[in-house]
């Protein structure tokens, strides 16, 4: 199996994370992309995500699954006996589908809009607005404050156990340093939080 991915991307980097957490990375063999040279906008490229993202997982038949949580959603029925991460029962499962979108909706969607808008990273394919882009950096801020409270009475996002939902608000946290976001100060649970993850062995890959 072959992952197509950009390194320094939030969405490949939670997908290494999630297979580092079960022990699965020697599994799929790792492609880099170069987005900015628009690599991911080749024809090839096209024929396994006509979405044009990464990362890209293309299965050994020649099969492709595009999407970060669908890859993840592969590895977790594929491997029922490495660590859920994404929910043992009925209820966790819920709560981690419950966070998962709304880390996707209220921190991860405008922490790219505030990056392509405000950097112009992306400005040979497509016409960024600084004023949208600043106005997202506004909501991620807003929902740095919403994970700190919930984190002053949770060790993790879903509770007392580590999942894919910790693994996708980590990243993008971690990403947006790019846009000159960061934990303020004061937000002391989220960033013990932050530290906790940070320390796992699977934030390192």
């Amino acid at each position: 199996m072959k992952i197509y991915e950009t390194k320094t991307a939030p969405n490949p980097r939670r997908v290494r994370m999630f297979l580092a957490e079960k022990g699965l990375l020697d599994e799929v063999e790792f492609v880099q992309i170069d987005l900015q040279k628009g690599e991911n906008l080749t024809p090839e490229y096209a024929a396994m995500n006509p979405m044009k993202k990464v990362p890209v997982l293309q299965l050994d038949d020649g099969t492709s699954i595009a999407e970060t949580m669908a890859i993840c959603r592969y590895f977790e029925e594929l491997h029922p006996d490495t660590t859920p991460l994404l929910g043992e029962d009925a209820i966790g499962k819920a709560h981690v589908e419950q966070w998962l979108r709304w880390i996707e909706f209220y921190l991860f969607l405008p922490t790219g809009m505030c990056f392509q808008h405000t950097t112009g990273y992306f400005k040979d394919r497509m016409n960024p607005i600084k004023e949208w882009g600043e106005e997202c950096g506004k909501n991620v801020e807003k929902f740095f404050h919403f994970l700190d409270k919930h984190l002053a009475d949770h060790e993790y996002i879903c509770g007392d156990t580590f999942t894919a939902a910790d693994i996708n608000a980590f990243t993008t946290v971690a990403f947006n340093k790019v846009n000159d976001i960061r934990i303020k100060p004061e937000q002391t649970h989220l960033q013990a939080w932050f530290d906790r993850i940070k320390a796992r062995p699977s934030a390192q890959v």
